[in-house]
């Protein structure tokens, strides 16, 4: 073969190789979910009808997709004025939470994190938001805060909740492609109700924010 067609070659095959490497892996599908909340928090004084849009990743269970609606309807806010809580991109981008609530600057007002996130992540969260907040739902929560407990007492705007394994996963009973759902909160408990089934969430304070 003659060096210059070889050449040729070799120069083909190292440009093939560099483009497969440049080329994105293809982007992960989300299956989307949709939620009309009609919310009743006597606790905070919120009454509002809340639509929601859920892209659930494909690793996500419903068990964790529905505690982020849970996160949702517990800390949403009355109006929009000075921002509102939403739903980011935690499962595809490292660098944000699963929500979040900016104002009208870009500034992070809440941070919120849904399972069990290492210290080195919510270290790095706290000097980004006023408050960031943590719902952990699995068994295995108080194994995991008690190796956390420690790593993080200098941080002063955090908040740790525990959601009962068994509660977590009535929840996750509830979740449909389109969910009409009641939620109603007072003296700290939640009840979600899709019309035939309701089920009681007791939220189990781990650590409130001393900030």
């Amino acid at each position: 073969m003659p060096v210059s067609v070889g050449r040729m070659l070799i120069s083909v095959a190292i440009d093939s190789f560099l483009r497969m490497k440049a080329t994105p892996p293809m982007a992960l599908k989300a299956t989307i979910y949709k939620a009309q909340l009609q919310i009743a928090d006597m606790d905070r004084n919120v009454y509002l009808n809340h639509p929601v849009t859920l892209a659930r990743h494909p690793s996500e269970t419903d068990e964790r997709m529905m505690i982020r609606l849970l996160a949702l309807a517990m800390n949403v806010q009355a109006d929009s004025d000075h921002g509102q809580l939403e739903m980011a991109k935690g499962m595809w981008d490292q660098e944000e939470p699963d929500l979040w609530h900016k104002d009208l600057t870009g500034q992070v007002k809440h941070w919120i994190d849904v399972g069990q996130p290492d210290d080195k992540r919510l270290l790095k969260a706290c000097p980004r938001a006023d408050k960031v907040s943590v719902y952990s739902f699995s068994h295995s929560t108080p194994v995991w805060w008690k190796s956390m407990e420690s790593k993080i007492s200098r941080a002063h705007n955090l908040n740790v909740w525990q959601i009962p394994a068994d509660q977590s996963q009535a929840l996750a009973a509830l979740a449909q492609r389109g969910m009409q759902l009641q939620v109603t909160v007072q003296d700290e408990q939640v009840w979600f109700s899709d019309g035939d089934t309701s089920v009681e969430i007791q939220a189990i304070a781990l650590r409130s924010a001393t900030a």
